[in-house]
């Protein structure tokens, strides 16, 4: 007996101990839990700061020209409701779904996390945390959703902080202000906007229940990605409601989540062609990467929906199309980049890079007029050989001499061979790249008929060019930006013009280019009043082309297949042709008429080369005579220099005559005659071109 005694004791001190240690171990971390909490509770924002939303990432609203929604990137948000704005049974809803003993648990629920690793256990032997209201908010705006045993630590351990900084109104009120909700929405108000249409201080049980039910898996159960299920999830919640006694069994009969409808996502298609060209260029052209922004775009609703029909009823079936549609000063009315957005984000107005054919001759003419040649002039169109490269024109015949008017209008290629070879090849591509082509231009004698790969909205940019008289065409989509609250960030405003050629080449140019449309190859794409154009079709029929302007819109279309074979019939006067008709038909059909000032007065020098100097305004230039030497009026003599000045001399013919010595009388042996005009001009006048006529080839 007595030796048990000894052993009972030993029994007693060991259990005491492991008792005191194990209190003294939960002082301790009840201590050092109430520094942290105490240390977060000291470095949590203000409830000010906490209302802010910034944190969650950009919302951007991009509008059309007439303001309507485009489309809606980024976190959305909605109203800001305060506690008592804020439904009650929107209340009940949330915290009978997610926290139902909210109202009573210091920030961690200890009920529900023994609960939690039961039903874990019972299930799938995974021990999963159960986190409450105030530890969904912890997490998310201030920790990420990384499982670690360390996450959930500071999770609990800032929900226990904001427990103590802020009441549980308040708690509420911002948790239900910045959930996720899916669709892009944060909050019940932008939830209820985007899947209602209507504010969350509106909101019926069926919908309270409906939103409740989206967070567990907002992916999953919104709305937009399957109504069905979201309806089947709100009839779980308001079941949860009855029984914690939210509302009453006739209260949830009436309820019929079934048959509350949904606002259907807007279509988007075509028009992300044109968001995605756009928003890139934000980087440049704001500082603001925070606040929510609207975007006031330059894209025109009804221009785009028939941009849209024209390249999906005219493209042949496996072919892509793209079209670009440029307004006076830039401003892209229509942008289709495919057939479908959905089954391809590919943009083949601004990405794509493919032979333009004969559309490219745009520069070709452009360079041999500015070189003094004109509409009427006779050009010869007969065979050519260049280091043994023979072009051929598309009928396989040669038309001998024409007029280059002629030659362009049935896209004659010799021609434009002969031309590109008169001017020089690198003159016509510093043409193409003063016109904006932004991809490399090869000099080889090829490149007159379009050999050298470009892209669809910088073609369509250079026919823009002319039509506005040789003054260039940058395209532009953005107008505006301003914050939600209206502080404007940017504004396109006017820009400064730039000249690319002189107005009387850009006419002759808008000449050529209508007897394209009225009697050569772009006769397709007549719309009942002027139009200019022309087509490109390159070899083997893998690339066709249109390009054209009327009343101050300028369109471009491009059909092909992305991986370049072949397109049995695709020419540039056909199916592109005809899109571009059936766009620019409607398109322009409430601008008024407009008729091309092709009559512009031709420069001197193309006139009356030899008399220039003489019907010319006087030059303020230095004057020489007929030897190349200034003439240098005489100084007065000294006693004259004190009179009064002598009124200024009239610059004629009494004067010349006197500057170079023609004024003395001849001598008595000599005919008395006029003497010849004098050769005066100035020391650096426009240089006579003479005219030139491209020589036949043998």
């Amino acid at each position: 007996m007595a030796s048990k005694a000894p052993n009972r004791s030993r029994l007693r001190r060991t259990v005491i101990g492991i008792l005191k240690y194990s209190l003294y171990a939960l002082l301790l971390a009840m201590v050092a839990l109430a520094v942290a909490v105490g240390v977060a509770m000291s470095s949590l924002p203000s409830y000010q700061e906490l209302i802010r939303r910034d944190d969650l990432g950009q919302m951007i609203r991009v509008r059309a020209a007439d303001g309507s929604l485009l489309a809606e990137l980024g976190p959305s948000f909605g109203e800001w409701l305060r506690s008592d704005e804020i439904p009650q049974i929107m209340k009940q809803a949330m915290i009978s779904v997610e926290d139902r003993r909210f109202r009573w648990h210091p920030g961690v629920d200890p009920i529900g996390i023994v609960r939690g690793i039961q039903v874990s256990i019972q299930r799938d032997d995974k021990v999963r945390g159960v986190s409450t209201i105030t530890q969904q908010l912890a997490r998310n705006i201030f920790l990420t959703n990384k499982r670690s045993f360390g996450r959930k630590a500071r999770e609990a351990v800032l929900a226990l902080a904001l427990e103590r900084r802020f009441s549980k109104d308040q708690i509420l009120e911002l948790y239900l202000n910045r959930v996720y909700f899916g669709g892009g929405a944060y909050g019940i108000d932008a939830a209820s906007r985007r899947f209602f249409g209507h504010s969350a201080a509106e909101l019926s049980l069926s919908e309270a229940a409906i939103i409740a039910g989206l967070v567990k898996a907002p992916s999953n159960y919104a709305p937009t990605a399957d109504a069905e299920a979201a309806r089947q999830r709100a009839s779980v919640v308001i079941r949860l409601m009855v029984r914690n006694g939210d509302i009453t069994p006739a209260e949830a009969a009436a309820a019929h989540p079934s048959e509350i409808k949904i606002v259907p996502t807007p279509k988007q298609n075509s028009v992300r062609y044109f968001t995605d060209w756009v928003l890139p260029q934000l980087d440049t052209l704001i500082d603001e990467t925070m606040k929510p922004i609207e975007v006031w775009t330059t894209l025109d609703p009804n221009m785009q929906k028939v941009a849209d029909q024209a390249i999906n009823a005219n493209t042949p079936g496996t072919a892509q199309g793209a079209l670009v549609s440029l307004d006076r000063d830039g401003a892209v009315r229509a942008m289709v980049g495919g057939r479908d957005y959905v089954s391809s984000i590919y943009n083949r107005a601004t990405q794509a890079v493919r032979q333009p054919g004969s559309a490219f001759k745009l520069f070709v003419y452009l360079a041999a007029l500015e070189g003094g040649y004109k509409p009427n002039d006779i050009v010869s169109d007969r065979p050519i050989s260049i280091n043994g490269w023979s072009p051929r024109n598309s009928n396989g015949s040669f038309a001998g001499d024409i007029t280059l008017r002629q030659a362009f209008a049935q896209s004659i290629n010799t021609v434009s061979v002969r031309l590109g070879q008169e001017v020089g090849f690198r003159t016509v591509a510093d043409m193409a790249q003063r016109f904006g082509i932004t991809t490399p231009v090869v000099t080889h004698p090829s490149m007159t008929l379009g050999s050298s790969d470009v892209r669809l909205l910088d073609m369509t940019r250079a026919y823009a060019s002319v039509a506005q008289r040789g003054v260039a065409v940058v395209p532009y989509g953005i107008k505006r930006v301003t914050t939600s609250d209206g502080e404007l960030l940017y504004d396109h405003g006017p820009r400064e013009s730039r000249v690319l050629v002189a107005p009387w080449v850009a006419a002759q140019m808008t000449d050529l280019l209508q007897a394209a449309v009225l009697t050569g190859t772009g006769r397709a794409a007549q719309i009942g009043r002027p139009v200019a154009g022309k087509t490109g079709t390159t070899s083997s029929n893998k690339d066709g082309w249109f390009l054209g302007f009327s009343s101050g819109l300028t369109t471009g279309v491009w059909m092909g297949r992305d991986d370049a074979k072949r397109v049995s019939g695709l020419q540039g006067g056909a199916a592109p042709a005809r899109a571009f008709h059936d766009f620019m038909v409607r398109a322009v059909a409430r601008r008024p008429v407009e008729n091309f000032d092709i009559e512009v007065e031709l420069p001197d020098w193309q006139v009356e080369p030899d008399t220039e100097a003489w019907f010319q305004a006087p030059s303020d230039g230095q004057l020489v005579d007929a030897d190349g030497n200034p003439v240098v009026p005489a100084e007065p003599p000294a006693d004259e220099a004190e009179q009064d000045p002598a009124p200024p001399e009239r610059l004629d013919q009494e004067w010349l005559d006197r500057a170079t010595g023609r004024d003395r009388a001849p001598p008595p042996d000599l005919p008395r005659r006029l003497p010849p005009p004098p050769q005066l001009r100035t020391l650096n006048p426009p240089e006579p071109m003479e005219r030139r006529t491209v020589p036949p080839q043998p």
